[in-house]
């Protein structure tokens, strides 16, 4: 965070007056300064192809600049042996465990890519009953071209394993989902088998990333919601990720990081966006905070949530009110534009990243700014006010 240029005591006490002695050493000591941004700028003009310090100037100052826009994201060199330059996103050498990823349009698949094209290798965790046609999907090139990274390569997925994060143990697993047909033919899928196979696979992970939520109610006003819909909710969508770091942190190398998603529902009303879910974005929230003590002081790996703005996914779309909840966004965020998935994937990668070593407990807002607004500036109530609108 940059200093605010406020004055300062120690700056007014400072006198004006220079004594004449002391002139001839001021004079020498600006001389010095001038010669040295001559050189320094002679130096600048040469590597920047700038033939001289004169026209850049008269650039400057004639005419306003024109600001074009530039898309950041995350993005591994071609050859491991070239040096970087800047200040990369770098997480080669890191493996990226990202639960729930089921298809190629959700916030899941977003990161998996930021994180695949930072350098990272990518395990995914897949809900049972959806498991066959993502694998299918993946093998057939169903996915080939939202797999496509900034430098024209194709995210490879080292390894898709069988997940249903409501389940701790095989002994939590009722017999009617046991014999399942939906669950038929996998096996090892409950929290405490999966973080077995990758670590008997793998060793273990750098990055893990909970990407998943489920409210059977969620149509319904809390005012109707069950008590086992509630449960369900907070169930799949927020204690999932409690058992999945307890289990993967015992195999997560220090200094790792852990990432889940929420909404914004978490603090603010958004009817419609029931069944508890509401509820359990609020504890996930709460969690992300006392997990990233604990995690922190016993494992060194940092754990932060993104409050991503609302997405045109499959599993959104269920909600049935998404895409009017997009049109409120352009119409009120601070920036009017759509949300894309690359965004939040981008900001995942940064929070993955060394870049952000000294981030944790924290709630990151990926939203054009949505979280900030106090009112719906598209009300009647507004009309007459001067707001800027992107026409």
């Amino acid at each position: 965070m940059g200093t605010a240029a406020a004055p300062d005591p120690y700056m007014t006490n400072i006198k004006p007056c220079i004594s004449s002695s002391r002139k001839i050493v001021v004079s020498t000591m600006v001389n010095i300064i001038a010669q040295h941004k001559e050189a320094s700028w002679s130096g600048l003009a040469s590597a920047s192809h700038i033939s001289s310090r004169q026209p850049f100037l008269h650039r400057i100052t004639s005419k306003p600049v024109k600001f074009e826009k530039f898309v950041t994201r995350a993005m591994s060199e071609p050859s491991d042996n070239k040096p970087l330059s800047g200040l990369p996103i770098d997480l080669r050498g890191k493996r990226a465990f990202i639960a729930g990823v089921a298809d190629d349009n959700g916030y899941g698949w977003a990161i998996a890519k930021s994180l695949a094209a930072a350098g990272a290798e990518i395990l995914v965790g897949t809900w049972v009953p959806a498991l066959n046609i993502f694998e299918s999907s993946l093998r057939r090139g169903k996915f080939d071209e939202s797999r496509v990274l900034p430098d024209g390569s194709l995210m490879e997925i080292t390894k898709v394993y069988p997940m249903d994060a409501v389940y701790d143990s095989p002994e939590d697993v009722p017999v009617d989902v046991k014999t399942n047909k939906r669950y038929a033919g996998s096996s090892n899928w409950t929290v405490q088998e999966l973080v077995e196979c990758v670590k008997k696979d793998f060793g273990s992970i750098d990055i893990l990333v909970h990407s998943l939520a489920n409210g059977p109610e969620v149509c319904k006003p809390l005012l109707e919601t069950s008590r086992n819909g509630y449960l369900a909710a907070l169930s799949a969508s927020s204690y999932s990720y409690i058992s999945l770091l307890k289990h993967f942190l015992p195999i997560m190398n220090p200094g790792g990081a852990s990432i889940s998603l929420t909404y914004i529902a978490s603090e603010r009303i958004i009817p419609g966006y029931g069944g508890g879910m509401s509820s359990a974005k609020a504890a996930l929230e709460s969690d992300t905070r006392v997990l990233a003590f604990e995690a922190g002081r016993k494992h060194k790996v940092r754990v932060n949530a993104i409050s991503a703005g609302p997405l045109r996914s499959r599993a959104a779309k269920a909600i049935g009110f998404i895409d009017m909840m997009i049109d409120y966004s352009l119409a009120n965020a601070p920036l009017q534009k759509e949300l894309s998935a690359e965004e939040v994937g981008n900001a995942a990668a940064f929070l993955a990243s060394p870049l952000s070593s000294a981030i944790t407990g924290a709630v990151v807002y990926v939203d054009n700014g949505l979280n900030a607004m106090g009112v719906g500036v598209d009300s009647p109530i507004f009309e007459n006010l001067d707001i800027p609108k992107d026409n």
